[in-house]
């Protein structure tokens, strides 16, 4: 099955809500929490928007050649997008330490996307 429009449709919205997570965090956030937790919301918020580039990619890809490489690769950068930045948004504005457990597999997801997207690149041609 080809999951280029899904894969699309998540990096646009991805890329939205990074914008509108960013914007929240300048605005609503800066005087609500202490600087150090304000940084952790900041380093979800770039990892959030560098894979919604890679999903966008992903989903591009996918659209003319779809691939299980292909798939693999996007499940895992909304995976890693929802562990890795999700996690990093409910520390900073909980403290609670207990979800940084979840950090560390948005981490490994987004390498298994990566590692996916290299394959899928490898063995990609024009129909």
């Amino acid at each position: 099955m080809n999951h280029g429009r899904l894969l699309l449709t998540a990096g646009a919205v991805s890329g939205l809500l990074t914008v509108a997570l960013g914007a929240f965090a300048a605005h609503g956030l800066r005087q609500q929490i202490p600087p150090e937790m304000l940084l952790v919301f900041n380093k979800g918020v770039h990892y959030q928007g560098l894979h919604a580039l890679a999903l966008l990619a992903t989903g591009i890809m996918s659209t003319h050649r779809g691939s299980l490489a292909l798939s693999i690769a996007g499940w895992s950068f909304l995976l890693g997008i929802l562990l890795f930045s999700g996690s990093l948004y409910l520390l900073a504005m909980t403290g609670s330490r207990w979800l940084g457990i979840l950090t560390p597999f948005g981490g490994l997801s987004f390498l298994i996307g990566w590692l996916s997207l290299a394959i899928a690149g490898w063995r990609y041609s024009r129909p």
